[in-house]
């Protein structure tokens, strides 16, 4: 440090930050012995944890620290690695999935019960591990979460998540828990999908892109008994602040359907407050029964990250429903995670919104001159633009998540109604 003193510096990813993008600023350095000493309190509020933590930092514009750094910090090994390995967590939602992972790992793996994260979580592993020789385990597997394994090689403990992982997709493989889906041929009605776009907005009183998840395994899942196994919960607790805990179920009858579900998540919201203030009740995702899913984004990034969780969900519970039945924590659980104060706090980030946020604009001529200008200046203040051209370049000036550049005669109905629909498709 500025004193030549030696000090001992975990570098943990931060708050917010994806593990598939980050960079070095992405890490939050932060001191050990203040950490390993807030392990030693009996209590302590998350909302102090963060605060302690983040006084604890030799880089004071570093991003917040997890809310697991405690917990990586009893872990007595240079490098720790945690994921919540779709194969690992399909196991553990399972009616015997605790007793299936004993079989599975044995001693060499610590099972912990599921607790949420944040200091309760830190301090009851700290209870557990006090006379555990670390040296003898070659990991850790927190129940409904995810998996932690260490070594003091960076490659070891790589090695040993790939090692964990693998037997668990072996065991699914081996109890006949592989997926080859059949081609789903289903018809949508785009009409549809922009009148369930207009009646969400509505909902959640801001304008909204809708995504639609056509993938062949999406529309599997939506032919199965979605009222049973999409109505239990996420598939792990973190994933509901993106998610919500269930996903609305549509049929041509999309607006009822909707009033229910608004019903039921002020239900589930009375039956678990205690003081907090009721969140949107809208649907973040919906199954349209027999035909796909849909997920509901204030932009673009967003409905796509709430795809991307679905895609691993639908087939984590579908290979859970092969091995016994997939069982989710309790809505109780869940609702503590959904109204969190520390993951309330992670949406709540850059939380001012650009101008067009969740707009959808339409925009002819976009590849060159005041058309090109035009796209450009809709992308910038932040709507979604499906970019139309008779120049077939135009696929390639715009090709971005939020910018469809599509071919079109506009002299031609029938290449008008097809781009409009691959809009519909991309964004409601």
């Amino acid at each position: 440090n500025l004193f030549g003193e030696e000090e001992s510096i975990l570098f943990v990813k931060g708050s917010g930050w994806d593990l598939g993008t980050i960079e070095a600023e992405g890490f939050a350095p932060v001191k050990m012995d203040m950490l390993l000493n807030m392990a030693k309190l009996e209590t302590l509020s998350d909302i102090d944890m963060v605060k302690y933590q983040r006084s604890a930092m030799i880089d004071p514009s570093a991003p917040n620290p997890s809310v697991e750094a405690i917990l990586h910090a009893l872990i007595p090994f240079k490098y720790v690695d945690h994921t919540h390995a779709d194969a690992v967590v399909t196991l553990s939602n399972t009616e015997k999935g605790e007793e299936i992972l004993s079989y599975l790992y044995g001693s060499r793996v610590l099972l912990i019960p599921y607790s949420m994260p944040g200091f309760d979580l830190a301090k009851m592993i700290y209870n557990m591990t006090r006379g555990v020789d670390w040296q003898q385990l070659d990991g850790m597997i927190l129940l409904n979460h995810g998996v932690f394994t260490f070594n003091n090689g960076a490659k070891q403990s790589y090695e040993k998540m790939i090692e964990l992982v693998s037997q668990a997709e072996d065991y699914l493989s081996d109890n006949g828990a592989d997926l080859n889906i059949p081609f789903q041929d289903v018809e949508i009605d785009y009409i549809q999908i922009a009148k369930i776009r207009k009646a969400v907005s509505t909902l959640k009183k801001k304008p909204i892109i809708a995504k639609l998840n056509s993938s062949n395994k999406s529309k599997y899942f939506s032919k199965q008994n979605i009222e049973s196994i999409s109505q239990q919960g996420p598939l792990t607790p973190d994933h509901v602040i993106r998610t919500k805990r269930i996903p609305a179920i549509l049929t041509d009858s999309f607006k009822d359907d909707l009033d229910h579900y608004i019903e039921e998540y002020v239900s589930y919201y009375e039956e678990n407050k205690t003081d907090e203030i009721c969140l949107n009740p809208a649907p973040n995702f919906a199954i349209l029964k027999n035909k796909g899913t849909i997920s509901f984004g204030s932009n673009v990034k967003e409905a796509i990250i709430i795809q991307d969780i679905n895609d691993h969900s639908f087939e984590a519970v579908l290979k859970a429903e092969v091995i016994g039945g997939f069982k989710a924590l309790g809505a109780k659980d869940i609702f503590n995670v959904e109204y969190w104060s520390l993951e309330q706090a992670k949406l709540k980030k850059g939380a001012s919104s650009p101008e067009f946020n969740g707009k959808v604009a339409l925009v002819t001529g976009a590849a060159s001159g005041i058309g090109k200008a035009v796209a450009e200046m809709f992308i910038q203040r932040g709507a979604a633009i499906a970019a139309l051209d008779i120049d077939p370049a135009i696929s390639d000036i715009f090709h971005a998540p939020n910018a469809l550049g599509l071919p079109c005669d506009l002299t031609k109905e029938s290449e008008i109604n097809k781009a409009v629909q691959k809009a519909v498709e991309s964004f409601g």
